[in-house]
């Protein structure tokens, strides 16, 4: 009887993380994919990137629309109650023999309780990690505690998993997915590039990619600004922004982005999304990434590329030699925009060590997911450290 493996996907960038390994599982007769589709997947305003997901490959699809038009909190936990109630009706028509999330999101948060309930085992990707200023932190841990298997991206955050309990035997250090996608991706050239975004790319560009802090108080805006004054002073770059997630003060951050490219047509572009293709082919082609992605701490370090990490969103995680730690202050950030351009630094990172794996993420997991037996691991007991 074959395994039947659902995918959860709510963002444009946790799909395009789990992609290799969706390709890695979909070669397998053995395995029927299922995949439920939410968040800012079906949101216009988000660029419907549904439209991205290969869904030929999957016997059954779900898509479940919860988020509301809203950039409160309350429309969060709004969208969050509507989530509970959707998937637990989508997992029981599904009724997968195993679900796979990864990462820290409210959506994922919403539909890994509700497998719990459900007695449906959980494969959660990329635990164990930590985000201080983010209420994301708090969700990516409980996600942990209510998981059966776990795939953690780096030895440290296999140490910490466990340290929540997690028994050892189910929690392997497998590396970054994300880094599947560069090494397999055959990533495009400058010119390529400039072509499939239609926008001339005559001089060197950042990629600006910045989320809201959901855990401080309405400094997305105040932030933000400092950012594009700090850009105001580097003219002879181009600009390709990428809009921010669903999140709390999220559409403020969109509202700035327009109102600066507005302004600024001959050197700024922006993107709801650009898709995995495009984006990986922006890092690679780009002088640096600016902003507090996650993207900038996992996988620009694979391209020896200086990322300049603004705030607290990532601080917890661990950073590569190429990260440059700065404050949301103009100073602070024109000061460590000028020491990522600097030939020393840019010498100083090509031959670091990836902190994050070595693109094989997928295999691994498959491997893993094709001998265990998913009807023994539901019922599980706290791991004791003092045992």
């Amino acid at each position: 009887m074959k395994k039947k493996i659902c995918f959860f996907t709510g963002t444009r960038a946790e799909y395009g993380l789990l992609s290799p390994l969706i390709d890695e599982l979909a070669t397998e007769s053995e395995i029927e994919l299922q995949i439920i589709i939410t968040g800012m997947h079906l949101s216009p305003e988000f660029g419907n990137t549904y439209k991205d997901i290969k869904l030929g490959i999957f016997s059954k699809v779900e898509k479940v629309e919860i988020l509301l038009s809203s950039n409160s909190a309350v429309g969060v936990n709004k969208a969050m109650g509507l989530g509970m109630i959707s998937f637990s009706e989508a997992l029981e028509r599904l009724n997968p023999d195993l679900l796979i999330g990864l990462g820290d999101r409210f959506e994922l948060f919403c539909v890994v309780a509700a497998a719990l309930v459900l007695r449906i085992p959980v494969a959660h990707i990329a635990g164990g990690e930590l985000t201080f200023a983010a209420y994301d932190d708090s969700f990516r841990h409980a996600i942990t505690k209510m998981s059966h298997i776990h795939f953690t991206s780096t030895e440290e955050y296999r140490d910490r998993v466990i340290q929540l309990g997690e028994n050892p035997s189910t929690v392997y250090n497998i590396g970054a997915l994300g880094l599947d996608n560069i090494k397999k991706m055959q990533l495009l050239s400058l010119k390529e590039f400039e072509k499939s975004i239609s926008f001339r790319l005559d001089r060197p560009f950042f990629v600006v990619t910045f989320h809201p802090v959901t855990l401080e108080n309405n400094t997305s805006e105040r932030h933000f600004r400092e950012l594009l004054k700090s850009l105001d002073s580097f003219m002879d770059f181009s600009i390709i922004f990428t809009k921010p997630n669903a999140d709390n003060d999220g559409r403020i951050i969109m509202k700035m982005i327009d109102e600066y490219v507005s302004k600024n047509k001959k050197r700024c572009v922006s993107f709801d999304s650009l898709g995995q293709l495009r984006y990986l082919s922006a890092l690679k082609n780009s002088e640096m990434i600016i902003g507090n992605s996650s993207s900038g701490i996992v996988e620009m370090p694979m391209f020896k590329k200086p990322t300049i990490n603004i705030g607290d969103r990532q601080k917890g995680r661990i950073f590569s030699k190429s990260t440059i730690q700065c404050n949301p202050n103009k100073k602070s950030i024109i000061s460590a925009i000028k020491k990522g351009l600097s030939p020393d630094f840019n010498k100083s990172i090509q031959n670091m060590k990836n902190l994050y794996g070595d693109g094989n993420a997928a295999k691994k997991i498959k491997k893993y997911l094709l001998s265990v037996n998913l009807k023994k691991i539901v019922k599980k007991e706290f791991f004791d450290l003092r045992d």
